[in-house]
């Protein structure tokens, strides 16, 4: 019994000290956990300064709106934006911005505009220093002094001996006539004229044949020779010798070909293109293979009236002078001629202007961070400047390059490049919109170097970013536009949407059946104008 007892007084105590608890717990009052701290945005202590179109950076609201495709403008931010469109052509780069980019320029100034206009050539013999050796009468070759082509010889140096038949009758009636006149002095008029017609008449014949006054003068004293000497007319090079000695040769015979090659012609095929810039007098300057370190001045002095159908040059005459004989025919040579028209003109650096074919643009700096679009209206182009007939003033600063790609172009259309797709993806995103990341562009490495989807333009201009996208193929329209549904675009911040594209090339449109779900890659060719580079039909699944 006091077992029993003493198990149920201590259950007893056990449910009053529950008891106890339960009821200190109920009515202990907790403080509430501290509320935490209001979230603030860093863009609400920024003023928002306009809202613009993503798809369009020229295209500004001051207040909130969708566009027709219900694409949300996007808000930018005082401070925050990089790059703003002021309106018109003007656009402003915060300082910092122009300094990472490595913006440069330089004054639009008078200056001669000149060209090099580069060439192929090749050495020739000129023309008009070239002689031949060729007997006027018949007969035989004694003996030869020069025995060998290509030996150097001086003027009046012997040649070779020949006896003629002819040439020793023609000698001895001339040695004759001219005794007779001596032994005629005494005789009546009409003698002594018949005599003197009769000498002259048998020194016309020697002179017809070449024969020398000296020679001459010889045989009237009596000293005539069996053989005749012919001499060089000219030192040069001999460059042919038909010449055999003991062989007969016939009237006219060429035994002999000198040529004189302390100066030479270098003839050069130029571009029809450019064929009238070259006049006679231009300066030229030739290098040549067998030289390389050095390079021969020379002139034009003569432009051939003819055109080469098949190569569409034309051949221009250059005259070099070759006193030590290092310029040898038929050399290969690279020659480069000066053009030069006209007085001073207005010029910028070629680098300054963007050519889209149709349309040629150049960046004015207005200011610090200023810059202003403007179309031009180019002339004549040099070496490395353009004349600009319109559209800037001189002294007006141009844009001439953007350093800021390592391995593209350090020009003013890279620099456009990057200046677009800051344009395109600057400013803050809404609340629960993606904010692109603007320190790169899209498709680039944090370097600049150009990542998959990046489509190289031809003429070395840029590379435009391309964008991946799917959709369904809705239509082709007349006008050559596709239209296509598309899903979300992440990189451009595009909701789904039904749209038309223009393809870059016409033949895109047949890769997929209307209706059917494709893949297809988007480019910004300029602001707010987007083409199609490729479409294809999307593989089905398990294929």
């Amino acid at each position: 019994m006091k077992t029993t007892a003493a198990i149920f007084l201590g259950a007893a105590v056990l449910l009053g000290v529950g008891a106890g608890s339960y009821w200190f717990g109920a009515h202990t009052v907790v403080p509430p956990p501290s509320a935490p701290a209001p979230a603030t945005n860093a863009n609400t202590e920024h003023k928002v300064l306009y809202y613009r179109n993503p798809m369009d950076p020229a295209d500004t609201s001051p207040v909130p709106k969708q566009d027709a495709m219900g694409m949300k403008y996007v808000p930018v931010y005082e401070g925050d934006a990089d790059f703003e469109v002021k309106g018109g052509n003007q656009i402003s780069i915060g300082i910092e911005k122009v300094q990472k980019l490595g913006v440069k320029s330089e004054a639009a100034t008078l200056r001669m505009l000149d060209k090099t206009i580069r060439a192929a050539g090749r050495v020739e013999i000129d023309e008009r220093r070239t002689y031949t050796i060729a007997p006027k009468f018949e007969g035989w070759v004694e003996r030869l002094y020069v025995n060998a082509s290509g030996q150097p010889v001086s003027k009046g140096q012997p040649l070779f001996d020949v006896y003629s038949p002819e040439l020793v009758s023609a000698q001895r009636e001339y040695a004759l006539a001219a005794q007779g006149m001596a032994s005629l002095r005494q005789a009546d008029s009409d003698a002594r004229n018949s005599m003197e017609q009769l000498a002259e008449a048998s020194m016309a014949r020697l002179r017809n044949w070449g024969i020398t006054e000296a020679q001459i003068r010889q045989l009237a004293s009596g000293n005539a020779k069996r053989s005749l000497t012919f001499h060089a007319p000219v030192s040069g090079i001999v460059l042919e010798k038909k010449a055999v000695q003991g062989m007969r040769f016939m009237p006219g015979d060429v035994l002999y070909q000198i040529a004189d090659l302390s100066s030479v012609w270098v003839v050069a095929e130029v571009a029809e293109q450019d064929i009238g810039l070259v006049k006679a007098g231009s300066a030229a300057q030739v290098s040549i293979e067998a030289y390389p370190d050095r390079r021969f001045a020379g002139k034009v002095n003569f432009v051939y009236p003819t055109l080469n159908t098949a190569t569409r040059t034309v051949a221009v005459r250059v005259e070099i002078a070759n006193p030590k004989g290092l310029l040898k025919p038929a050399m290969f040579a690279r020659v480069e001629l000066t053009a030069a028209e006209g007085g001073k003109v207005l010029t910028v650096p070629a680098s300054a202007v963007i050519d889209s074919g149709t349309r040629q643009v150049v960046l004015v700096q207005l200011g610090e961070g200023r810059f202003e679009s403007r179309s031009v209206h180019l002339g004549r182009r040099g070496e490395n400047y353009v004349e600009v007939l319109e559209g800037i003033a001189a002294g007006e600063q141009v844009v001439t390059s953007a350093l800021f790609l390592i391995d593209a172009e350090s020009n003013l259309k890279a620099a456009l490049g990057g200046l677009g797709g800051h344009a395109a993806h600057g400013g803050s995103a809404p609340a629960g919109q993606k904010q692109p990341d603007t320190t790169k562009q899209p498709g680039t490495s944090a370097d600049g170097h150009a990542e998959h989807g990046a489509v190289a333009q031809p003429g070395n201009k840029p590379a435009a970013v391309g964008y991946q996208a799917q959709g369904t193929l809705n239509a082709v329209n007349a006008d050559g536009t596709v239209n296509i549904t598309h899903g979300p675009i992440e990189a451009l911040d595009w909701p789904g949407m039904t749209m038309d594209f223009m393809p870059a090339n016409s033949s895109l449109a047949g890769n997929a059946r209307i209706g059917s779900a494709i893949t297809f890659e988007i480019v910004e060719r300029k602001p707010g104008e987007w083409v199609i580079t490729k479409l294809q039909a999307k593989p089905h699944e398990g294929h």
